[in-house]
């Protein structure tokens, strides 16, 4: 259950983790702007919260003052300007012993760096492993507020997160590009997007740039099944075909596809495009590319709906702060923007319901989802 605390505040300190997103900066800028006009100080821990638990590796001690002079100009940037890693969980921190990384707990060593850095509360924006760590913290008793970043979408108990509209707007261009190259040469284009376990990103950037089949973790797919809806396309007179591939995307009976098998963070996923580009030239005889979308979908300026959900979030934040409350994350409830416990907001992912209206929708429009 969400908590209150109403000690004062004197200085917030600023957390972004795990993948960048579109947005970031815009959050930021908000904190440190509400923040201001309530007499807080506002600083950045570098990298995560590496800042406080790695200080003599930055120059400036891993704490980013934060005026409103320093955030003039940011909200239009991509990336962070604190910096972020996908390594460094406090839970799990990978520490050398005796010869060999093992991972170690260093929440309680996280805490007390907070406090001798006098941080009084922290703004958390993350995604599912970042606000895991807020939520822990909050346990022990740090005074903490969580924002919802992913451009995955993947997080439960929020309409939407900022991060996913420049990801699914900038795929659609892409897609709307590949349109003409796939059809000037007679090809299969398979575009590979990111979005982990959940198939937002490809669900959304596929039905908008009107693709022919759309392969989601949610719906295990049947590679003849792809292959009979590209011949279908070819054989009505159609010279090219669109399939848009989430990189958590894995045929019926077998695993994820995964580069890297990672220790304190979650696998490194991809191929899943590759293979099935591969599997769809052999059944079909049609030559096919691929494209891998990947960290472009990162990077870039935010949209105008990502920079507005971004400084509502940011400034949701701070006013949760200043009315007591901890261990939240601030969620996005149209028209409003409203609090939930962090706990059930890290509870589960949020994946495409199999009944929602976009897979109605792809599906009445004819797009093959690989079932």
């Amino acid at each position: 259950m969400a908590k209150t605390s109403r000690s004062a505040i004197r200085r917030v300190g600023i957390s972004t983790g795990g993948g960048d997103a579109p947005g970031l900066n815009a959050v930021i800028r908000a904190v440190v702007l509400c923040a201001h006009r309530r007499g807080w100080e506002t600083v950045g821990i570098r990298d995560g919260y590496n800042g406080v638990l790695l200080p003599d590796q930055y120059r400036d001690g891993g704490l980013l003052p934060l005026t409103p002079e320093r955030v003039r100009g940011i909200t239009h940037l991509g990336g962070t300007i604190i910096g972020t890693t996908n390594s460094g969980n406090p839970l799990r921190f990978p520490v050398e012993k005796n010869g060999r990384v093992v991972e170690v707990d260093r929440t309680g060593d996280l805490v007390r760096g907070l406090a001798a850095n006098a941080i009084d509360a922290v703004v958390a924006v993350g995604g599912d492993g970042s606000l895991s760590i807020a939520h822990a913290l909050a346990e022990k008793g740090v005074r903490i507020v969580g924002v919802p970043k992913t451009i995955d979408n993947d997080l439960s108990r929020t309409v939407i997160t900022f991060g996913f509209d420049t990801a699914v707007s900038f795929a659609t261009e892409c897609v709307d590009r590949l349109h003409s190259t796939a059809a000037a040469h007679r090809r299969v284009m398979v575009v590979e997007v990111m979005g982990r376990y959940a198939g937002w990103i490809a669900m959304n950037t596929g039905i908008s740039g009107t693709a022919d089949v759309i392969l989601v973790p949610e719906i295990p797919y049947d590679l003849d099944r792809v292959a009979e809806k590209v011949q279908e396309r070819f054989s009505g007179g159609q010279n090219f075909a669109i399939v848009v591939v989430a990189e958590g995307a894995r045929p019926k009976g077998a695993g994820y596809s995964v580069l890297e098998k990672a220790k304190g963070r979650s696998d490194r996923l991809g191929g899943a495009g590759e293979k099935v580009a591969q599997e769809i030239q052999k059944r079909t005889g049609r030559e096919t590319r691929h494209v891998v979308l990947g960290h472009l979908l990162r990077g870039g300026t935010p949209t105008t709906f990502d920079r507005l959900l971004s400084l509502r979030f940011g400034a949701a934040a701070v006013r949760a702060l200043a009315a007591g409350r901890t261990g939240v994350m601030v969620a996005l409830d149209p028209p409003r923007v409203r609090y939930v416990p962090l706990a059930e907001a890290t509870q589960r992912m949020k994946c495409v319901p199999l009944d929602c209206d976009s897979m109605l929708t792809a599906r009445e429009l004819g797009i093959c989802l690989g079932d």
